[in-house]
């Protein structure tokens, strides 16, 4: 990238001085025109839409003559909701004030400055800019102000005075430094609560502070000339403002929640089926079997772009998906857009005007690691609809979801012409572009199918496509898993909630590494998804490895699966108002700047607090907390304060859980398929500061297209209030239900953090009573027992999915 002498012309440019800048750029307004909602302004060298996009959004579009503009990859709707907008004028400024941001427009020098109920949240400096080679914008920055953003990079969390390559590339085995990755995001959220979005695809940086402590810039050689500036009073609010402008990521199907099987890779049909079986021998949950490049060739170079079964390897793939269908395991195939010459679909795409151009008009041909290869031009509609001929066929034969690899795109030569425009300009929407293409085909042609679509790089706005990103090529080390919740929250925070790492480590690894290994999957947990994967000479899977490390991580997955309910409900909060499922403890605790800069430990929903370990040989960790009290998940052991002690072994890592939480778990099971909460389990952990508190289960049948605003679901609700007397619990439901669902429910509520003996318990008007000794609580359908030794009141009653309360006094 720093050979591209465009991007040394952005470099320049981003050390050239305040003053010199602004009287080389300096404009004036002339007039202004309101086309209902929407702001358009006249000034001395562009025009201005200002374009409200909610009640606390607005894109912002400058337009010059001669800057050629592309059209939006992040918006998600062409048709912007109604806002109601109120329009002032003075002699200096124009005012419009949208309900939860204000835009102040300075008429000489033309300049917009953005309020959120008159607090200045930012300004533009010099604004736009333009030259024959570069075009851009320039923001002052408050001197306190953190930023966090720019997508995949191991920065820290605060990428305050840094300046950001914006160039989707991979990183192969990256570990505790990385400056450029596969998924870079041209927006920045600060912590003023503002998010600021670049709508451009085009090679470019943005420099946050680094040449100039006080002067955000964002600087690329073509594109859309367009930011769009976001507000909320809260961080949560902030999101649900963002992805209502960018999308909001679709509810995956269930089964994405369950354990896979993945390797680089399986070489045969029988390989896989053996892997399958060794699942199931060694008692490990399994929902996913991911196929890399071998299934359309025997080798690593030569066959990719031949996206079809090698039947000397794999010769009845279609009975093999459908047995492994039967067990509720779904079948994943890599792709890939390269097609190479040496494929058997080199003709084909040629024929059918799929690849992008050379400059003759060609289709462009270039040499990269697996072979000669094209690019088939995902902006084209000749391209994606036989691209996408290929993938129906696949899905009519039973593959159950997608893992597109290589599409940042990893080779893009600068001189390749695509449908839209060059490569340059469109690389960073390349990935976006291709998970379009996929969900609006499928969608539009299995409308009742949720897809699963995991990729490495797009754009803001990919997650309204069902995108599930990976952290890449992450190396087989300790420096490889210290950086995962960093890359996840950064990209969680701006819409991407399920970006994951490769489980254990990908590259490299002399040898099996037992106790890293188990950290790593340990975390995974508390991930968004669930994937082990790595390069075959060490086994990515844990059923192929030593009884230790399989006894522990067992327990693990098992507890994976437990969770179902906890962990359904964060992703259905997710698709609602893209709240990611990994959070950061400032989300608790906003008025901590501190915070910010933490990413040793994070929120897995809103009730658990998770800290990876991340070094060798750790028996205690110290963990910062975000205030209030919490609870070790393995021993109810009572932390607060700003910190906590927490003492490990090689089968825990710190996991706490919130005081007054409602955590819900099911019984085992093998498959998510086989999910039910007919017999459901309710933790609540009891302290006197939790005098309220709610929580609730989401379900439906994992698989329904838009189940909830179909009213095909199921809220289970839950409430606790604790007074002088003890605490009384009421439950409740909500929905139209689902197929499947329980008619009634057991449930099992352990109350934690209880030792009075002299409890009584009422369900309804009706006592429930307390029986002496565990044998007898175990054997029964309802009653209590008072578990002395864990300080812990265990009841049981039967809920028929009417409003209930129990009562527990003392």
């Amino acid at each position: 990238m720093t050979a591209n002498p465009l991007l040394r012309s952005c470099a320049l440019i981003g050390l050239l001085g305040a003053g010199v800048f602004q009287s080389a750029l300096a404009r004036d307004y002339i007039e202004h025109s309101l086309d209902g909602d929407v702001l358009n302004l006249k000034l001395s060298d562009a025009q201005v839409t200002l374009t409200p996009l909610n009640d606390s959004s607005i894109e912002v579009h400058y337009q010059r003559e001669g800057i050629k503009q592309l059209p939006s990859f992040a918006i998600a709707s062409t048709e912007h909701a109604d806002v109601d907008t109120n329009l002032e004028e003075t002699p200096k400024e124009l005012i419009f004030e949208l309900d939860g941001l204000t835009a102040v427009i300075q008429k000489s020098p033309f300049s917009i400055q953005y309020l959120r109920d008159e607090e200045p949240l930012i300004r533009e400096e010099s604004g736009f800019f333009a030259t024959e080679t570069i075009r851009g914008f320039r923001f002052t920055l408050d001197e306190d102000e953190k930023l966090i953003g720019g997508g995949q990079r191991v920065l820290g969390m605060d990428r305050r005075g840094k300046r950001l390559p914006l160039y989707n590339r991979a990183h192969y085995g990256y570990t505790t430094e990385s400056e450029q990755m596969y998924f870079s995001l041209p927006a920045v959220m600060s912590s003023k609560k503002y998010v600021l979005l670049f709508d451009n695809s085009a090679a470019g940086h943005m420099d946050l502070g680094a040449s100039r402590e006080d002067l955000l810039q964002f600087e690329a050689m073509a594109g859309r000339t367009a930011y769009i500036v976001v507000a909320g009073k809260t961080y949560p609010k902030l999101i649900e403002n963002y992805v209502d402008v960018t999308g909001k990521q679709p509810l995956p199907p269930r089964w994405a929640l369950g354990n896979f099987a993945s390797r680089f890779g399986y070489r045969s049909e029988q390989e896989v089926r053996d892997t399958v079986d060794k699942f199931a021998e060694e008692d490990f949950p399994l929902d996913a079997v991911v196929l890399d490049l071998y299934w359309f060739g025997p080798d690593i170079k030569g066959h990719m772009g031949n996206l079809d079964w090698d039947r000397n390897t794999f010769p009845q793939p279609q009975k093999m998906m459908a047995d492994f269908k039967e067990r509720g395991i779904n079948t994943i195939l890599v792709t890939e857009p390269f097609i190479l010459t040496t494929s058997k679909r080199w003709d084909e795409a040629v024929e059918n005007n799929a690849l992008a151009k050379d400059l003759a008009g060609e289709p462009k041909r270039f040499d990269f690691y697996f072979g000669n290869t094209g690019l088939v031009d995902v902006f084209s509609e000749d391209a994606g609809d036989w691209f996408w001929s290929i993938y129906d066929g696949l899905l009519q034969q039973g593959v159950g979801g997608w893992w597109g690899d290589l599409g940042e795109p990893e080779v893009h030569p600068a001189d390749t012409v695509h449908k839209i425009g060059m490569a340059d300009e469109v690389h960073n929407g390349y990935g976006h572009t291709w998970a379009q293409l996929l969900h609006d085909k499928q969608t539009a042609r299995y409308p009742e199918r949720r897809p699963f679509i995991m990729m490495r790089a797009g754009f803001p706005g990919s997650q309204r496509y069902g995108m599930i990103p990976w952290t890449g090529d992450v190396a087989r080390e300790w420096g490889g898993l210290k950086p995962q919740v960093e890359l996840a929250l950064q990209m969680s925070l701006l819409g991407f909630g399920y970006t994951h790492s490769d489980l254990g480590g990908f590259a490299g690894g002399e040898e099996f590494d037992r106790e890293l290994y188990i950290r790593w999957l340990q975390y995974g947990v508390f991930q968004p998804v669930y994937r082990p994967h790595a390069q075959d000479h060490i086994a990515s899977e844990p059923v192929f490895h030593d009884r230790k490390t399989r006894d522990i991580t067992r327990e693990f997955v098992k507890l994976r699966y437990r969770l179902l309910p906890y962990n359904y409900t964060l992703a259905f909060e997710n698709s609602q108002s893209g709240l990611p499922l990994m959070r950061p403890l400032f989300f608790t605790d906003e008025s901590n700047p501190d915070l910010i800069d933490y990413k040793d430990a994070y929120l897995w929903g809103n009730d658990f607090l998770v800290a990876p370990v991340t070094d060798a040989g750790i028996d205690e960790v110290t963990v910062k907390l975000p205030g209030g009290v919490w609870f070790d998940y393995w021993s109810d052991e009572l932390y607060s304060g700003s910190d906590a002690e927490v003492e490990v072994d090689l089968e825990t890592i710190p996991v706490l859980v919130r005081a007054g939480a409602f955590i819900p778990t099911i019984d085992d099971i093998t498959t998510t398929r086989d999910y039910t909460s007919k017999h459901l389990t309710l933790d609540y952990y009891a302290h006197p500061t939790a005098v309220e508190s709610e929580g609730y289960v989401y379900e439906d049948d994992g698989k329904t297209v838009d189940a909830f605003q179909r009213d095909r679901y199921t809220k289970l609700q839950f409430a606790a209030k604790r007074d002088a007397d003890g605490i009384q619990f009421h439950f409740d439901r909500e929905g139209g239900g689902y197929q499947g669902e329980p008619a009634e429910r057991s449930i099992s509520l352990n109350i934690h953090n209880w030792n009075m003996a002299n409890s009584t318990i009422a369900v309804g008007d009706q006592p429930l009573e307390i029986l002496d000794r565990e044998r007898d609580f175990q054997r029964a359908t309802q009653g209590a027992w008072l578990d002395k030794r864990n300080n812990q009141l265990r009841v049981k009653f039967q809920w028929s999915n009417q409003p209930l309360t129990l009562t527990v006094s003392h």
